[in-house]
């Protein structure tokens, strides 16, 4: 069975790979991109720190020189000890709850969910880590001078929330492989600890927010301590944080439009897939939140697709194409209708003894080829396979759908099939009926098991035919009806003999069979 194919980007990025490749290569790639995103959130969050309390928050100047020893040994050490425990011991620590996908075993329900929640565990690190800065670096700067503590608590706060924030959705984006293996082996319960609401809500936290809030309270500070906050200083902090807004808003803006596009992308490839015919499309499910049960969706879909598809193949192999389509598109109800059809009946000529003296493997491969040249011959022009009677077929043209010279069809049909079992099946000969006339064509049976069918003098007429052509010369007997009711190109290839009451019928049946099988193949 052909694996399914996958999309292009599967994980919605190519710096993300396949959920195919190797453990060793998904490893490294895991690991670089968490320790690189979580190390570039943590220096964009001490670039904002620095900005904030040297040109934007008013209050008493912290880079002065008695603050020496806090920011050139309290703070290079504090930040490098976070670093250490907040990227390497993270990432580190990522990995190790992420051993299954390394060994490429099956995760246990436990490692699935520890997988879905790792971006969050890993943001929960950093959130200890900047609150600790935070009261540390807060303290130590509020006993020198108290009047700092408003401006430094207020500066790592906000950079400790983007730091925070671009964590969550850095992390969340690197362990996007792991995600997915863990949603492809079943996801117990759903871990929503941001949404797609919650990712809406980080980016505005992150690119408007922050930055508002910075404002309001600068213009607070401004009424309560109005000495440091001179209109000059005023305009540099508004001029700021509103820079700040419209290049952090525009870009997280941009990094949550990527994580919500990405999974309803993937699943705008899968249906386009799907579209062109390809039923063996699977998406890579990797979202955690409800675009992931969008793509998780997408797959059960196409499951379902491919199979009512295969259940259509096997109908219409059981029942014929033609049959198949006419009870998919209308309702099947018992009852029929009144058709002019044309039928013939063919069977294998001393199959009871073939049974006897043969072996049942040797006697099923015989029929298989048998019935294969009937089919494809019966399909090539325009009629189908009723029934399936041990040795023998039942083959109709003219129902359920119309045909334009059934009873020509038929005859064609009849003499192909002669021609080619002589050629390809020698061992064994078959007696053909051919009949046409009125008959009722629909479902019959009861309400909870039909098939359909055709009932009428014709099938009587072709199956007494098909008896009476095992001792005719060429093995197939035509009644005169249905060569008059054919084209004049396929009536020519017939010859009108005898006048016979077949058994089980009153009326007479003029007898025909086909001239001279070489040419009459030639003619079809």
């Amino acid at each position: 069975m052909p694996q399914p194919r996958r999309s292009v980007a599967p994980l919605g990025s190519r710096l993300l790979g396949d959920i195919s490749e190797s453990p060793r290569r998904r490893r490294i790639r895991v690991q670089l991109l968490l320790t690189t995103f979580l190390l570039g959130a943590n220096l964009i969050g001490a670039v904002i720190v620095v900005t904030l309390v040297s040109v934007v928050v008013p209050g008493p100047d912290v880079l002065v020189e008695k603050y020496w020893w806090v920011n050139f040994i309290v703070v290079p050490v504090y930040v490098l000890l976070s670093f250490v425990v907040g990227v390497l011991w993270g990432t580190t620590r990522a990995l190790r709850a992420l051993r299954w996908a390394v060994e490429d075993r099956p995760p246990t329900r436990r490692e699935q969910v520890n997988t879905l929640s790792m971006p969050w565990q890993l943001t929960r690190v950093q959130i200890l880590l900047w609150t600790v800065g935070l009261i540390l670096i807060t303290t130590i700067d509020g006993i020198i001078d108290p009047q700092s503590i408003p401006k430094v608590a207020f500066t790592i706060g906000a950079g400790g929330t983007v730091v925070c924030a671009f964590s969550y959705l850095l992390s969340e984006f690197a362990l996007r492989p792991a995600a997915a293996r863990a949603l492809e082996a079943g996801d117990p319960r759903r871990i929503r600890i941001a949404g797609v609401m919650g990712r809406s809500i980080l980016s505005w936290i992150l690119g408007t927010g922050v930055p508002v809030a910075g404002l309001m309270i600068i213009a607070i500070f401004s009424f309560i301590r109005p000495y440091y906050t001179a209109s000059g200083q005023l305009a540099v902090a508004i001029l700021a944080l509103g820079g700040i807004t419209l290049i952090f808003g525009f870009f997280l803006t941009l990094l949550g439009g990527f994580a919500t596009t990405a999974p309803i992308s993937n699943v705008r490839s899968g249906m386009a897939e799907v579209e062109r015919g390809n039923l063996d499309v699977h998406l890579a499910v990797y979202d955690g939140t409800e675009l992931g049960e969008l793509q998780s969706g997408f797959n059960r879909m196409a499951d379902g697709i491919r199979e009512r598809e295969k259940i259509r193949d096997l109908f219409g192999r059981h029942v014929g194409q033609e049959v198949a389509e006419a009870a998919l598109s209308k309702t099947s109800e018992l009852g029929g209708e009144e058709r002019d059809i044309a039928v013939f009946f063919i069977d294998l000529v001393g199959s009871t003894e073939l049974a006897a003296s043969s072996p049942p493997k040797e006697v099923v491969d015989l029929l298989n080829r048998f019935f294969a040249v009937v089919v494809d011959e019966v399909d090539d022009h325009g009629g189908f396979i009723n029934k399936f009677e041990g040795d023998a077929a039942l083959a109709i043209f003219g129902a359920p759908g119309e045909m334009s010279d059934h009873c020509g069809s038929a005859l064609a049909a009849a003499r192909k099939i002669s021609t080619r079992l002589l050629d390809e099946v020698p061992e064994c000969s078959a007696a053909v009926g051919v009949a046409s006339g009125r008959a009722v064509a629909g479902n019959v049976g009861a309400k909870s098991r039909f098939e359909y069918t055709v009932i009428g003098d014709p099938v009587n007429e072709a199956a007494r035919l098909s008896e009476l052509a095992k001792n005719a010369p060429g093995a197939i007997l035509a009644s005169k009806a249905t060569v008059d009711n054919a084209t004049q190109a396929e009536a020519s290839l017939w010859d009108l003999g005898d006048s016979v009451t077949l058994r089980g019928r009153s009326v007479h049946t003029v007898l025909a069979s086909p001239k001279q099988p070489a040419e009459s193949d030639r003619g079809s």
